[in-house]
């Protein structure tokens, strides 16, 4: 080796190795360092402040740290995070944020491109038919449902009904496999003539659940404006918590269990005398939106959906109850946008906002959903309502647009829910107390007998 090759080589080995300042690793421990420190690194090669709590970094060591070095910063960091599972969010120019890797969250433009493909595979309703079929048919098995488990004989468990100022509230237990209860309260009109419209309505992961203020609201209003709305626990949350832990929500079955007690939450509220079945719809927010886009995919009975701060095409879902089954593997690969086009050509609302992964869905997703209704001539009944000036919620800048979209479609009665100036007045819906809306009483007394409990034994029903 000459002179100057010498050199320039003992030159880059400081610029690698002595502007990092590390202490010298031989190649047994692969040039491990602490990920703390190589962080601190990185800040001060490119300038930049990455937060994150201390148990993100604690005892985690990365191989080879300064080989991973790139010449851009988000270059660096991606070189540095993946092989730990991990990933940052820019939250300004230079400001990152440190978070687990997000496998159910993709960059907007891989969705959108994602979007593109599977769109690539049909271009007319002919060719779309052909592809629901096979997507409905795969989502079926995926979740374990195909076919569907006998339903059990049992009659369902019902309190007492409670009335309230132009509507009545009952709490319903029903059985959905053999020892396994799904629990809800039914809201009706007070005074009910002929038959009237069913909404099912799936809750999110907001802390109070279905007992939520905003929640009740939602539910008193459509049972005020003449349909009868049926809310009801996430697996595991809940009354369900009687049976199963907290935590065994956050485990696949319960895709599986939410999706099943949907549907036979259908089936028992379809045979009461006065359910209109042509007039059926589905509403919920977060990932109570996730299972409305699920249902109004899989049952033909359903002929309305309003998925809310949930639809996008870069989001697969960030729980298992959305995305714990291999539902996005389906016939060579999904994704809730398409999803959501299985419900066309019934109408359907997709209310966005601009503080979390909807906050595109004006952009791109949407003309899509508008495209695939074209192929029946229906594009004007997919509607979309962005709030780009809004976050993650079920506020009444939300509701509202689900009350339009009710009275619009199953001709609701709306001056029952307006004032004199026709605006909307939620002020005579009665919030109840969580435990007024049990079925097995305050502390669970009155759980049947056969009621199975922990996730072991619910796994043994699914072999």
């Amino acid at each position: 080796m000459n002179i100057k090759l010498k050199v320039i080589c003992a030159f880059f080995a400081v610029i690698m190795l002595g502007s990092f300042s590390v202490k010298a690793q031989n190649t047994d421990d692969q040039y491990r360092m602490p990920l703390k420190d190589v962080l601190q690194k990185i800040e001060e090669q490119f300038g930049v402040k990455i937060k994150y709590d201390e148990n993100q970094v604690k005892d985690r060591l990365l191989p080879y740290a300064l080989w991973r070095f790139r010449p851009t910063v988000d270059e660096t960091l991606a070189q540095v995070l993946s092989p730990l599972d991990l990933k940052v969010n820019k939250e300004k120019e230079g400001v990152y944020k440190l978070k687990e890797y997000e496998y159910y969250r993709w960059p907007v433009k891989e969705g959108w491109t994602k979007l593109d493909t599977l769109a690539s595979r049909y271009h007319d309703k002919a060719s779309w038919e052909l592809r629901k079929d096979s997507l409905r048919t795969a989502l079926w098995k995926a979740l374990k449902l195909s076919p569907l488990p006998a339903k059990p004989i049992s009659k369902p468990i019902v309190t007492t009904v409670r009335k309230m100022d132009g509507y009545t509230v009952q709490n319903i237990a029903l059985e959905i496999l053999p020892g396994v209860y799904v629990n809800g309260s039914l809201y009706k009109p007070a005074k009910v003539k002929g038959k009237i419209p069913v909404v099912l309505s799936p809750d999110g992961h907001w802390q109070g659940h279905r007992f939520r203020k905003d929640a009740q609201i939602r539910f008193a209003m459509t049972a005020r404006m003449g349909a009868m709305a049926f809310s009801y626990d996430l697996f595991g949350w809940g009354e369900s918590g009687l049976q199963f832990k907290y935590e065994d929500h956050r485990r696949s079955l319960s895709q599986t269990i939410q999706t099943l007690g949907a549907v036979r939450a259908l089936d028992y509220l379809l045979t009461l005398p006065d359910a209109d079945t042509a007039r059926v719809a589905i509403c919920g927010g977060s990932g109570g939106g996730s299972q409305t886009v699920l249902m109004a995919a899989l049952d033909p009975r359903i002929k309305l959906s309003i998925p809310v701060v949930s639809l996008s095409s870069y989001f697969y879902g960030g729980c298992p109850c959305e995305s714990g089954m291999p539902i996005h593997l389906c016939s060579g690969g999904t994704n809730n946008v398409e999803l959501a086009a299985m419900a066309a050509p019934n109408p359907q609302l997709v209310i966005s906002d601009g503080g979390d992964w909807t906050a595109h869905m004006p952009e791109h997703d949407f003309p899509y959903l508008q495209n695939m209704y074209s192929y029946y001539g229906k594009s004007q009944v997919m509607e979309n309502v962005h709030l780009p000036q809004d976050g993650h919620d079920f506020g009444f800048s939300k509701r509202k647009p689900v009350y339009d979209f009710l009275i619009k479609y199953f001709g609701l009665n709306e001056e029952a829910v307006k004032d004199k100036q026709g605006n909307y007045d939620e002020s005579k819906c009665t919030i109840e107390d969580e435990k007024a809306l049990y079925v097995f009483g305050e502390k669970g007394e009155k759980l049947p007998a056969n009621a199975l409990k922990g996730y072991e034994n619910l796994e043994r029903l699914f072999p």
